[in-house]
């Protein structure tokens, strides 16, 4: 069987299941492709070859039970891995090994995954730039000249390049859907509280939340049944099981369609793919409308929240990167005030919002308001003649969807003329994760953007 490392964790699962290909021969081909491949991109950084093949053995001694028997799976560098180095992007740990799993490693699995590795990402995940100290930078398989995004970058280009099926991201500002975007994958950023994460200090911060990435919707989704589920550690936890939506289908539904979710500077290349995306779901029956909308009150809020929880995470670190050290600063500077401020906001923005997807099934727009830009740039600084003011604002995009509390998919929507990778965001109503992916697998099949792979 050629390329077995680029079929879908779906198909994966039913060979193993059927005896058709072993764990061990499935986890042998997908340590190959790293073996030949990562060296160009940097997305895997902490290998784990030996312990992944003895589970291999393992589980093919074992009657296939977890949906993902033994598929490969890769974890950002932020989630803690019993007996494997994690490092946060830090050199502040960079010879960290967690004694315990965190719960989405558990589960993962539980439902027979083997973890193969670690993936890069910025130092504790800051940014939407995958480089650090520790081990550099992630480049994007598309054009090893750019950037892969981040902060999940090393997940999205390790998933590009076929060096994992499945991967876990994070996402507070667009960590997960900027570079989906970026190396043509799939990424979902999920209700939070649909994926639960146990954190020991803000509990109840609702902006970041852990999500699914894969090459294809349907393995998304897989995967989103597996890490989903209520569990007592997080205090806003979904209790209902998750459940994919049986239609395909969009015939009829509506679609609201921004082009620059509210006058956001867009650059000419990214625009002209995403200009496209309408008329997709046109041809698929859907009901689409281009809106005007004013999401400018996330600014504010998004910030606030951001900086007030930097400084509660990190503020006790005794040196930490430059971009960490800002975001801790800023969070110093944070008052009472300034929160009650925030709250005001994203209440006001929230029942905005639950009106509007009383009208409207989805929302479609830019992921990234650019294209993967140069490796050795830090962050944007400009986009089409609008100067950036710090490295957070290029993704108003993204953050500005995560005060929404809403469901947001990445999705291949397209390439610019120099070939580099563009997605689409598709943002539910809060809790309709399933409509989400509904409307991203419809679009995925009739376009078929995310099966061109990287020539490396």
């Amino acid at each position: 069987m050629t390329e077995l490392h680029y079929l879908t964790a779906t198909e994966m699962a039913r060979l193993v299941r059927t005896r058709q290909v072993s764990a061990a021969e499935l986890v042998q081909a997908h340590l190959d492709r790293i073996e030949q491949v990562n060296p160009k991109v940097n997305a895997i950084v902490t290998l784990a070859a030996e312990r992944a093949l003895d589970d291999a053995r393992r589980a093919d001694a074992r009657t296939p039970e977890g949906p993902l028997h033994g598929i490969p799976v890769a974890h950002k560098d932020l989630v803690d891995t019993a007996g494997i180095r994690t490092t946060y992007g830090s050199p502040l740990y960079a010879d960290h090994v967690p004694d315990r799993d965190d719960l989405i490693v558990r589960r993962l699995r539980r439902a027979g995954a083997i973890t193969i590795g670690k993936t890069n990402t910025p130092e504790f995940g800051t940014g939407s730039h995958t480089v650090n100290e520790v081990f550099g930078a992630t480049r994007n398989p598309y054009d090893l000249s750019r950037s892969a995004g981040g902060s999940s970058g090393g997940a999205a280009a390790a998933l590009a390049c076929g060096m994992t099926p499945l991967a876990d991201g994070s996402d507070m500002g667009g960590s997960l859907r900027n570079p989906a975007s970026f190396c043509n994958v799939v990424g979902l950023r999920p209700t939070p509280g649909r994926v639960p994460d146990i954190a020991e200090r803000s509990a109840w911060f609702t902006l970041a939340t852990l999500g699914p990435m894969a090459r294809t919707v349907e393995d998304v989704t897989l995967m989103l049944q597996v890490i989903s589920g209520f569990h007592p550690g997080s205090p806003y936890a979904i209790t209902e099981p998750f459940a994919p939506d049986p239609e395909i289908s969009v015939q009829g539904l509506k679609v609201a369609w921004s082009p620059d979710l509210g006058g956001l500077p867009v650059d000419p290349a990214t625009a002209r793919v995403t200009a496209t995306a309408p008329h997709v779901f046109e041809r698929l029956g859907a009901d689409v409308e281009q809106v005007e909308l004013d999401l400018s009150d996330a600014e504010d809020a998004f910030r606030i929240y951001r900086a007030w929880n930097y400084a509660l995470s990190y503020g006790d670190l005794p040196k930490a990167g430059p971009n960490v050290a800002w975001n801790v600063e800023q969070g110093r500077k944070v008052t009472g005030e300034d929160l009650a401020r925030a709250e005001q906001l994203r209440t006001r923005l929230y029942h905005r919002m639950a009106a509007f997807f009383e009208e409207y099934d989805v929302l479609i727009a830019p992921v990234s308001q650019v294209p993967p830009f140069p490796v050795g740039q830090p962050y944007v600084t400009e986009i089409d003649g609008h100067a950036m003011p710090d490295y957070l604002a290029w993704m108003r995009s993204a953050y500005w969807i995560s005060v929404l509390h809403a469901p947001a998919a990445s999705v291949p929507a397209g390439f610019t003329d120099d070939g580099l990778p563009v997605g689409v965001q598709i943002v539910g109503r809060p809790f309709a994760d399933a409509t989400v992916l509904r409307f991203a697998r419809a679009f995925e099949q009739v376009t078929g953007y995310g099966s061109r792979r990287p020539t490396l």
